[in-house]
């Protein structure tokens, strides 16, 4: 981490055709790559929802895998938000299975 730098979090929605595709297997290898914790899961309403923890410039190559996505995924839309750091999510990134 450079100096002055600070971890943050940061929440990702991911639309198009992202679901049936790898596309939460993708996500986890890139978060693994770039050392970020955190979490992705398939909604219920088609998008694929990403959580991660680290510094910003690791958190903006995060964002740029997932506008690219798998081979057979096709992304037209990623909405990003800041979010809290949720420490359950500060050690590992997993894929989580919502209850829909």
């Amino acid at each position: 981490m450079a100096a002055g730098e600070k971890r943050i979090a940061r929440r990702y929605y991911v639309s198009g055709m992202v679901q049936g595709v790898g596309y939460r297997f993708f996500v986890q290898r890139v978060a693994g790559r770039l050392d970020l914790p955190g979490y992705v899961k398939n909604l219920s309403d088609g998008r694929v929802e990403a959580y991660a923890i680290g510094e910003p410039a690791s958190l903006a190559e995060f964002r740029i895998e997932l506008e690219r996505g798998p081979s057979y995924a096709s992304v037209s839309g990623l909405a990003e938000s800041d979010a809290e750091l949720e420490s359950r999510y500060a050690s590992a990134f997993s894929i989580e299975h919502d209850s829909w």
